[in-house]
């Protein structure tokens, strides 16, 4: 036994160093895991019920009564065996939508039984639901509109899975934060013809491939706790979608934030066309190629 505790000990620095060397790769591979895990549930968030796969309709409303049900001749109509055929009226005024069930038909909202609701945009608007159906409302420069998801839509049902550029660290940059002296409202166009104002705090500084390169971030609510990128490349159109890409990151800290372009994903109209994506402003379309994050999806 002692021999043996010998043994054990002159060879603890040895199989302390050949531990140490076979745990090397997985720590090298902590980086790409944690993209892996980002991908999977960039994807299961696309597919869930509450997904951009499900939206499968937009009704911008006029002031007054817009009535909706699936027969043909209502002003807002849905899809054929997912509803009555009169399921009831929006009426616009004062910002808001006030939706009243037809007679007889059963709605709910959050599982409870409505026969009226007061629709209002926002980041959690509350929303009517009949069978497999969910609508509520958003708001578009001075339009609002009715917003439509379907759990059982042909984008959902028709989704195979999503393709990337292979993990390339390269991608992954520290870029210098400048702030403004107050933040500025920037137009960011959008696939609707509209150039709304959205509110950038500063812009960022980057080198890759050896060549110097900027972003104006913004951000996507007033509440928002990380930066927006909305941003294109030479690869649109080619291997990634024509109309740009997205991105975030943290805010900035100590004048420094860090750019991961492996979490480079599309916009929802990639997936539908049904919503109201924001465009790369000229500021941001980088004249290189980043042969990084998501892949072209479907035609796009």
């Amino acid at each position: 036994m002692a021999r043996l505790m010998t043994v054990t000990r002159r060879a603890a620095p040895a199989l302390v160093l050949a531990l140490a060397v076979s745990a090397a790769p997985f720590a090298r591979d902590a980086y790409e895991d944690g993209i892996r895990r980002w991908r999977a549930d960039r994807e299961a968030a696309l597919e869930a019920d509450d997904g951009w796969l499900t939206v499968a309709g937009l009704f911008w409303l006029r002031p007054g009564l817009n009535r909706a049900g699936a027969d043909p001749s209502n002003d807002i109509v849905l899809p054929d065996g997912a509803a009555p055929a009169r399921l009831g009226v929006f009426q616009l005024g004062d910002g808001a939508a006030v939706f009243t069930a037809e007679p007889g038909t059963r709605v709910t909202s959050r599982g409870q039984p409505i026969e009226t609701l007061v629709l209002t945009a926002g980041s959690e608007p509350p929303a009517v639901e009949v069978g497999r159906l969910t609508m509520f409302l958003i708001e578009r420069g001075d339009r609002y509109a009715v917003r439509m998801r379907d759990r059982n839509s042909p984008m959902r049902r028709a989704f195979t899975t999503l393709a990337w550029y292979p993990i390339d660290r390269a991608y992954r940059v520290t870029a210098r934060f400048t702030a403004y002296a107050e933040p500025k409202r920037i137009p960011v166009p959008n696939v609707l013809g509209d150039t709304p104002e959205m509110v950038s705090p500063g812009f960022v500084e980057f080198t890759l491939g050896g060549e110097t390169l900027r972003l104006e971030p913004v951000f996507e609510t007033s509440d928002a706790r990380e930066l927006f990128y909305i941003f294109g490349d030479r690869t649109n159109g080619d291997t990634t979608y024509g109309a740009g890409r997205f991105f975030y990151s943290e805010l900035p800290e100590d004048g420094q934030v860090v750019l991961d372009f492996n979490k480079a994903y599309n916009p929802p109209c990639v997936f539908t066309p049904f919503a109201t994506c924001p465009l790369p402003p000229p500021q941001n379309k980088l004249p290189v190629r980043i042969a990084a994050g998501e892949l072209m999806y479907g035609h796009h």
